[in-house]
């Protein structure tokens, strides 16, 4: 337990060095960390909305209007499919299912068999071939009764929750808006914090904006001249990519697009993460009847060219038509990483709203509270650390001084940890610190406490460190991994603050135990080697 190897001195030394580092940013102002030399780290913990201050609200998707939707558009494919067969009926929505009514009921067995072939699978994936989208129930006589199975239910809630999400997200962050919140809270609810917003009124006009997107023809005439001088020819208009200069902030490129919509936008009905041919990540989109109708004779008639994704008035995709699409589906290929296909996808489907929005809950949090949280977080903070440091210091002696060496490397390595992971601290992720922050002493309480033992029963110095750490140690592990695990299920099952308090703990968790098994073991048993002393005072 004494033997330090050179590699090991090496490690312990260069992890609580960099956890010190990743946490200098913090305390230091913008303008100092512009100064910093580049290989020092620029994070910082992000200031949750306790402390910073900001809006919240609560949202409700209305998903029964995504659910009747739905119908509505499932209602429209098997009339055109039943039209094809020259089978005579009417159809219409009742609650939450639709009803077939034949003209004559003789074609009821060629009806369901037209209507069998309609059927779409939902939640495949290679282990699972999924589950029908719809149900025929038992009717009588003409009457064809067909509702949404619960698994085709559930798939449009979470896609209309996360659709809105990412409008959302897209929305609020072209108003200048950093760090905001926003998660699914539920089935069908979404939690939105921005921190540093005072005013509600510009996040409300936000949520109430339709975004559009529509695919269109490039203008091929146009030269790159035309295009970075902007000099459109008549009904063309110039539109930037999404992707942007990292250093500038401009876009990387620009597309003349014509002013003719090709297909709406509001006739995508899906957008899913695909492969192409190759295996190579890829995007495939659905059209509903009407869209695909024109998706396939813009494409027939345009073999060669490339058309335009618009998105808020930007191209976020800008693919050629190598062959007709008639089945009214494609897949969108490009030099797609798996994230980049699944975000592409995301946004196609993000569009505009899939659903309303009903605000369910709204709060605003002063700058003024969060300056008032921190300032009493601080003072207590000092006063209890303080306190800590002269009662350990008054019963361990030199001990006591490593140990309150360690405790102040301990809280630099949990804020370099949170900066490094992005986190966001909270009132409770503050007293998630100062939990760890008593874990940890009391873990050099039980050690020095394990050495005193062993100095009684006669043992020498070296002996009794050795031993007073190691018979100690168990302990330590004990009570860290169960309250490592309470921390997972905290962050498992809970939501905002409790997540932040989560956090700190689990970080603190690990720093405590390192510096406290670690790093002080390190610096006591080299200091008893080199002092070579007969008795401690402890």
């Amino acid at each position: 337990m004494l033997d330090f190897p050179r590699w090991k001195v090496i490690m312990i030394s260069l992890t609580a060095l960099i956890g010190v580092m990743l946490s200098v940013p913090n305390f230091l102002s913008d303008e100092q960390i512009e100064n910093l030399p580049g290989f020092m780290p620029s994070s910082q913990v992000t200031l949750g909305l306790d402390l910073q201050g900001g809006a919240h609200f609560l949202l409700e998707v209305d998903t029964a209007e995504t659910i009747r939707n739905l119908l509505l558009e499932k209602g429209q494919t098997i009339r055109d499919d039943l039209r094809e067969q020259d089978i005579l009926h009417r159809y219409n929505v009742v609650g939450e299912g639709l009803v077939v009514r034949l003209t004559n009921p003789e074609d009821r067995e060629a009806a369901e068999d037209v209507i069998r072939d309609s059927v779409v699978k939902v939640g495949a994936s290679i282990t699972d071939v999924g589950t029908d989208d719809i149900v025929i129930e038992d009717g009588s006589g003409g009457t064809i009764n067909i509702s949404l199975s619960e698994a085709a239910v559930l798939e449009k809630k979470s896609q209309s929750v996360q659709q809105s999400i990412e409008v959302l997200r897209r929305r609020l962050d072209e108003t200048g808006t950093r760090e905001l919140t926003i998660q699914q809270n539920g089935e069908d609810r979404i939690l939105l914090q921005i921190p540093g917003i005072e005013s509600t009124e510009e996040i409300k006009f936000a949520l109430s904006q339709t975004a559009a997107m529509n695919f269109h023809l490039t203008n091929l005439s146009v030269t790159e001249d035309d295009l970075l001088r902007d000099r459109m020819p008549p009904r063309t208009t110039r539109y930037p990519s999404i992707e942007k200069d990292p250093e500038t902030g401009e876009p990387l490129y620009y597309f003349a697009i014509r002013d003719e919509i090709m297909v709406a936008g509001e006739d995508l009905s899906n957008a899913s993460y695909s492969t192409d041919e190759n295996n190579r990540p890829a995007v495939s989109i659905t059209f509903n009847t009407r869209g695909a109708k024109d998706f396939a004779d813009a494409t027939r008639a345009n073999v060669g060219k490339p058309f335009a994704i618009v998105l808020d008035d930007e191209v976020i995709s800008a693919p050629r038509i190598n062959t007709p699409i008639l089945g009214g589906s494609a897949i969108i290929t490009g030099s797609f990483t798996v994230q980049e296909a699944n975000d592409l996808a995301l946004l196609l489907r993000a569009g505009a709203l899939p659903a309303p929005l009903n605000i369910e809950e709204e709060r605003t949090v002063g700058p003024d509270l969060g300056a008032d949280s921190v300032a009493a977080g601080q003072i207590a903070a000092l006063i209890g650390l303080s306190a800590v440091m002269v009662f350990i210091v008054l019963s361990y002696g030199f001990f006591g001084i490593v140990a309150n060496v360690a405790l102040g490397i301990n809280i630099f390595m949990i804020f370099g940890i949170l900066s490094v992971f992005g986190a966001t601290l909270t009132l409770p992720g503050i007293a998630g610190i100062v939990l760890t922050v008593g874990m940890a002493v009391d873990a050099n309480v039980l050690i020095f406490e394990r050495i005193r033992e062993e100095m009684r029963r006669g043992k020498n110095v070296l002996a009794a460190i050795d031993e007073g750490y190691g018979r100690a140690f168990g302990t330590i592990l004990d009570a860290n991994v169960t309250t490592l695990i309470a921390a997972l299920i905290l962050f498992q099952f809970g939501s905002g603050p409790i997540k932040g308090f989560a956090v700190t703990l689990a970080a603190g968790i690990f720093t405590s135990v390192f510096t406290a098994v670690s790093l002080s073991r390190l610096a006591i048993v080299t200091w008893a080697r080199k002092k070579k002393p007969e008795a401690l005072k402890l």
